[in-house]
């Protein structure tokens, strides 16, 4: 399920920025990715590739694991490794990890409540035995929270099953995640790790202390994040930048009551002398594929001929589904293409050429970048 909506952070009398590696935080937000790889355009291949070959039945226990049962295994510290995350999940009260997930729950404000995109507040759930005891009821309390794009019923009907089990549901996940990490996480860290620590230590090298949280997060991302992440990251004690080799355009987060975590894809910092060509080609690689799509280019010309347009009048002007319309524009936006607002609760979008041109510069310094593996001569 969708991370809470709502999450309590005290206001800090200092903010602290920094970046980490953080292995199992990353390792679990890329297996998130897997499951939102088809509602997300722009991911890195890796995600795609690795859905396409997992198993059925294999993939069947992802969703449930990290779909349905999120909020159970979804972890609120750092770890020294992704093995290290697991093992405490396996020597956690199944119960507890149970009653995890319904507090998670109670936290999420009906959709009815929801208006001009802004969270409403959520009411506590007191009483889960009714929950446990009929099916049809917890259904049905899902449905009064979560929209049809991101509940799978089929899912949540097996996980009401282990919810009533949670030993057997502790099993399930522990078995599954161990052999994830095996399989299918620890070749893939190996592999980007020193690509992951090229971006830390540029990033590293940026005098974040004269900026708050947020100025730092959009030094970071390159643009504006939503209101609901920017209240909670404004609030936290720390931020945590970690960057992601998996996340494409996307920013992840994770967040405990004094810590937000917030995932990007990794980059060479602008300012930053280069060190690593892998991280100039990474974000490259993002921003032309935003950009090599007949739809997406199609969405920009129009946003550079009327200045601004309305979600609605995409949609009709190219005769978009609106699903397709929405990742689409989702791309765009995260990849910083084009700057949303809203108006009379429509999302209306406006062409960032700004970054049209930065996106072109950068591949000019790019190819024009001497010494580098992506620039030696061929040996004839």
């Amino acid at each position: 399920m969708p991370a809470p909506a709502a999450t309590l952070i005290a206001t800090p009398s200092r903010t602290t920025v920094s970046f980490g590696l953080e292995p199992a935080l990353n390792g679990f937000h890329s297996l998130m990715l897997l499951i939102k790889a088809d509602r997300l355009y722009g991911l890195d291949e890796w995600v795609t590739r690795t859905v396409a070959s997992l198993p059925k039945e294999v993939w069947h226990t992802h969703q449930i694991v990290l779909d349905g049962l999120y909020h159970a295994v979804e972890p609120a510290r750092s770890y020294p490794s992704f093995p290290a995350y697991i093992d405490d999940l396996a020597a956690q009260d199944p119960s507890l990890l149970r009653d995890r997930l319904f507090e998670a729950y109670s936290r999420h404000p009906l959709l009815a409540d929801k208006t001009d995109g802004k969270h409403a507040k959520a009411v506590p759930l007191r009483d889960t035995s009714y929950l446990l005891a009929s099916k049809k009821a917890f259904l049905s309390y899902l449905r009064e929270r979560f929209s049809p794009e991101y509940l799978n019923e089929e899912i949540e009907a097996e996980s009401h099953g282990l919810l009533k089990n949670p030993p057997a549901m502790q099993e399930l996940i522990v078995s599954h995640l161990r052999r994830m990490w095996s399989e299918v996480l620890e070749p893939e860290w190996k592999r980007v790790t020193p690509m992951l620590q090229a971006c830390i230590d540029a990033y590293r090298q940026i005098d974040f202390s004269g900026l708050s949280n947020l100025d730092a997060a959009y030094r970071v991302i390159g643009h504006e994040i939503d209101e609901w992440l920017q209240a909670n990251v404004e609030k936290a004690e720390r931020v945590v930048f970690v960057p992601s080799a998996h996340a494409g355009p996307y920013i992840g987060k994770l967040m405990s009551k004094q810590v937000v975590w917030l995932f990007f894809g990794a980059r060479q910092p602008d300012g930053v002398q280069s060190t690593s060509p892998d991280l100039s080609r990474s974000e490259l690689l993002v921003r032309m594929i935003a950009l090599a799509d007949d739809t997406r280019l199609r969405i920009l010309h129009l946003l550079a001929q009327h200045g601004e347009l309305c979600s609605p009048d995409i949609i009709r002007m190219l005769d978009l589904s609106q699903s397709a319309a929405s990742r689409h524009l989702q791309q765009l936006g995260a990849t910083g293409y084009i700057k949303e607002r809203r108006h009379d609760g429509a999302k209306c979008y406006s062409l960032s050429s700004d970054r049209i041109d930065d996106t072109f510069h950068a591949l000019a310094r790019f190819l024009q970048t001497k010494g580098s593996s992506a620039g030696s001569p061929i040996e004839s």
